[in-house]
């Protein structure tokens, strides 16, 4: 039986403001808070709500015979709770089902798992630890920021103790072989790998409203049927996109959500079923590895990541960025890793570059990526010259580590201490109560005894006057 994978990514830009050279070292705040606010809120009603109340009641038509997964990247978690909490109400409900999947990413959806090891699993973890407080699970599935993906990623997915990860069905990558099986990672055997189909993800979310499109209009069955005349064998349909696709890139107007909506009764008839990648990947086996050694994306033709690191001024910035990833990392301050997590942010590297894309790209504030490079480099000298005076520069990192390491186990044996102190009076405070209970009961116990040793010499005293009381009345007696 064929099965269908629907994922959905939620991701939101952190635009940056206008910041020059001579703000750095005077102003530490970067951000556009006024466009941060009405680009959430703008997506947040033409695309979010419109889209998740559609898969809800998805969901309460069909039962528990349609699922479907999300991601969330932190940085997006923040938007939505200062500007548009309804979303993430929304997102709880749906999670309240059974039907729903949260999925792991790195908390910045950024590029750290191009850069250090240990940045990246700090940012998943980050990000992992932010899906088990909303929505009780802790994810066992991870997605990289925009499927990124390469033979060493997936070893370090696998060690972090992943079952799967999602990727992109590349043809440079497949060559003959079809997206529609489940393989695993060539370093790392238990690590499952779901692909991408690129044509029927690309045709909801890039060509659904597209008039010159040979496809177009496209109607729900049309588009089961061919999944359903895909060869027996392959039974994987995994179609990944944004959930922005549904009310940004393909407008509401487009009756996209009715198009959606109409899947699970045309895959009920034709005998298909829906599932969510940790379902996948603990009942379907591996047909085989996958050989990555270049890295990978769904970004433009070329599938890598070229986007991001294809020019020198954007390797410039990267590099200069994750030059200070173990300092921050050390450092553990509060400010500087917010700051640090906005500016790992793919996007800021996106607006640098060059190449020529089917896709348009909004660059905001940017007239170019010249414009994009400068203003990104001046933020990052302010934000590097913040994490060098907090921790002076001619202190290294393996003597900065030491450092605050011994701090924090002096801290620790402090509070152990601290703890110690605290039951000792409280065991102190219990002895003495007992103490005090004993020594009432001495007390009582004294008294008693005493109070019954006086008693028999009361009675011995009255004794002998009661004697000499009748021998008077018998004298009394006699006389008479």
């Amino acid at each position: 039986m064929k099965t269908i994978c629907l994922y959905f990514e939620i991701h939101q830009i952190i635009h940056l403001k206008r910041y020059r050279f001579f703000d750095i070292g005077t102003d530490h705040y970067y951000y556009d808070d006024y466009e941060n606010e009405r680009s959430i809120s703008d997506i947040a009603e033409r695309s979010y709500m419109p889209a998740l109340n559609t898969l809800l009641s998805m969901i309460k038509e069909n039962g528990k015979y349609f699922k479907v997964a999300f991601s969330i990247s932190g940085v997006g978690m923040e938007q939505l709770e200062m500007h548009a909490p309804q979303v993430l109400q929304k997102l709880q409900e749906l999670n309240d089902t059974g039907c729903v999947e949260f999925l792991a990413e790195p908390y910045s959806h950024g590029l750290s798992s191009l850069a250090n090891e240990e940045t990246f699993q700090a940012d998943v973890k980050k990000q992992c630890a932010k899906m088990e407080e909303y929505f009780g699970k802790k994810p066992t599935v991870l997605r990289n920021s925009s499927l990124i993906y390469s033979d060493d990623i997936g070893g370090q997915v696998a060690a972090m103790g992943f079952k799967g990860m999602l990727t992109e069905g590349a043809k440079h990558v497949l060559g003959w072989k079809s997206p529609h099986y489940v393989y695993h990672c060539n370093i790392a055997p238990n690590l499952k790998l779901l692909l991408r189909d690129v044509v029927l993800s690309d045709d909801i979310s890039l060509r659904f409203n597209n008039s010159e499109w040979e496809g177009y209009p496209l109607f729900a069955d049309n588009y089961i049927n061919r999944i359903a005349a895909f060869p027996e064998e392959e039974r994987v349909i995994n179609i990944f996109m944004e959930l922005s696709a549904l009310g940004i890139a393909q407008p509401l107007s487009s009756n996209i959500l009715d198009f959606i909506h109409a899947l699970p009764a045309c895959a009920k008839a034709k005998g298909i079923d829906f599932a969510t990648p940790t379902e996948i990947c603990t009942k379907a086996k591996s047909v085989g590895q996958l050989d990555v050694p270049d890295t990978l994306s769904w970004v433009d033709e070329e599938r890598d990541v070229s986007c991001w690191l294809g020019n020198a001024m954007q390797r410039e910035a990267f590099n200069k960025l994750y030059s200070v990833a173990d300092r921050v990392r050390i450092a553990n301050d509060p400010r500087i890793c917010q700051d640090w997590d906005y500016l790992q942010a793919s996007n800021n590297f996106r607006f640098m570059t060059t190449k020529p894309s089917a896709v348009g790209l909004d660059r905001g504030i940017y007239s170019g990526p010249f414009d994009a490079f400068t203003n990104y480099m001046n933020v990052l000298g302010d934000f590097i010259n913040r994490v060098n005076s907090l921790y002076p520069e001619e202190i290294d990192n393996e003597e900065l580590n030491a450092l605050l390491t011994t701090i924090k186990n002096q801290g620790d044996e402090i509070d152990s201490k601290d703890k110690t102190i605290e039951r000792l009076k409280a065991k102190l405070e219990k002895l003495q109560a007992a103490e005090e209970k004993l020594k009432a009961k001495v007390e009582k116990t004294a008294k008693s005894k005493a109070e019954k040793v006086a008693k028999p010499k009361e009675e011995k005293a009255e004794k002998p006057a009661a004697k000499k009381s009748a021998a008077k009345k018998t004298a009394v007696k006699e006389e008479k």
